[in-house]
């Protein structure tokens, strides 16, 4: 399965792939994707609020009906890719599964690069992700290059890893997860100009009033789309929505009805978020403070 091992195969110093290559590399990075998930829950999800929406931690058990289809996108978007650069660069900078490495965190960076400017991702966030992401796989197909693994075999070989990671992840997720807490606002933390998308400024001034720009709001009962964005004056009191705490903001005039905005976030960033539309597929709003 080694780069140029018989006709027609990549070989070391060309910029193309074998068939094989590039599908040991696709199985691989399937395989690794759980623990992926599972590093990125243990290190970022932890302890996040999931806006009432669930999902839970049993939600990876549902990952290995994509995993083969994100195993073929990452290793046409990296790890092949990194292949055919690794081939540019200088043989004394290393063994072949080196500079394959290399070129692989490369790629990734390339990757966090390009979502930062098209996307304005935080490179902070990204960069170590997307270049980390292309490290087991490279080391790994490193490994099975000698041996006989190719064809269907490997993929065997994923979907049972991936079943196995999947299942003890869900597990070790359920064990160690903590229930998030939302932050305990006081009347006076609560007031002030709260801020989304599109424009949108509610304004909680002391003693109940509200002022509304562009704030959206659960629609009348006889309108057809899932809110509706309002302007004008209203009064908001604290209440409860389910078992959290929340904002009810009731508007002057005929624009929306009575919306709860529930408190999330956390003390040092307290936020206001409201599920309108379908419960199940609704749109999250959610507002920080200015």
């Amino acid at each position: 399965m080694g780069w140029g091992k018989r006709p027609g195969a990549a070989g070391c110093g060309r910029l193309t792939w074998s068939n094989d290559e590039w599908n040991a590399a696709a199985a691989l990075c399937a395989t690794q994707l759980p623990l992926v998930w599972l590093a990125w829950w243990l290190f970022v999800g932890a302890g996040q609020d999931d806006y009432g929406r669930g999902g839970g931690a049993f939600g990876v058990l549902c990952v290995p009906l994509i995993l083969p289809l994100l195993g073929v996108v990452h290793s046409s978007a990296q790890i092949m890719p990194a292949a055919s650069l690794s081939r540019l660069l200088p043989r004394r900078s290393g063994s072949e599964w080196a500079r394959h490495l290399v070129a692989s965190v490369l790629v990734g960076a390339g990757w966090a690069v390009l979502g930062h400017m098209v996307w304005g991702w935080s490179l902070r966030d990204t960069v170590p992700w997307f270049a980390g992401a292309g490290i087991l796989p490279v080391l790994f197909l490193a490994l099975l290059r000698r041996r006989a693994w190719g064809g269907w075999s490997v993929w065997l070989r994923s979907a049972g890893a991936c079943f196995v990671l999947s299942v003890v992840g869900g597990l070790a997720v359920a064990a160690l997860a903590d229930e998030y807490e939302p932050p305990a606002l006081s009347d006076g933390q609560l007031a002030g100009e709260w801020r989304g998308d599109q424009g949108t400024v509610l304004r909680l001034a002391p003693g109940g009033r509200a002022e509304l720009t562009r704030v959206p709001a659960q629609p009348d009962f006889e309108a057809d789309q899932d809110y509706t964005r309002c302007d004008g004056t209203g009064t908001w009191a604290r209440d409860r929505y389910g078992d959290r705490e929340a904002v009810l903001v009731r508007l002057d005039g005929g624009c929306g009805e009575d919306t709860h905005w529930t408190i999330s976030g956390s003390g040092q960033d307290p936020e206001l978020f409201a599920l309108l539309g379908d419960p199940d597929a609704g749109d999250l709003l959610i507002l920080a403070q200015d």
